[in-house]
């Protein structure tokens, strides 16, 4: 018996179990490598062992390439990508200023929700677009 092409069985099968246990983990794409390298070694026979090891990592590295490259599912895009970015689905909004701009800073009302904003010093009662949105303060400028 080879103790060499066993010991690269087991570690090919504790690594799919740790797989099998932790998914995602990456665990079965290593575990291939190490079946590549139980393969090579159950073929070729007399393999040193540090050409082993090396085989083993290298297998393991391109396994891991090809799932990334070609079996991670792609994320579809989305039909409501601002779906949960509710200041930025306001931009493009005319609203009237609640609070004057003074020194940069004002409110709108919107929706029942009130929002600082940016912008020109403007007085209140003036009507402003949103034109962009850093953070949670929305950036106007007066509407002509």
């Amino acid at each position: 018996m080879r103790w060499e092409v066993v010991g690269w069985g087991a570690l090919a099968l504790l690594l799919f179990a740790a797989e099998a246990l932790a998914p995602g983990a990456f665990m079965l794409w290593i575990g291939i490598g190490a079946a590549a390298v139980f393969v090579l070694v159950a073929v070729f026979g007399d393999i040193p062992l540090l050409w082993q090891v090396v085989a083993f990592v290298l297998l393991s590295v391109v396994s891991i390439q090809c799932y990334r490259r070609w079996g991670r599912p792609r994320a579809r895009p989305s039909d409501a990508p601002l779906l949960n970015r509710r200041a930025e689905q306001l931009v493009g909004r005319k609203v009237v200023l609640q609070q004057g701009i003074v020194g940069g800073q004002g409110r709108v009302s919107i929706d029942d929700a009130s929002w600082q904003v940016s912008g020109p010093e403007l007085p209140a009662g003036t009507w402003v677009r949103v034109v962009a949105v850093q953070g949670s303060t929305l950036l106007v400028e007066a509407v002509a």
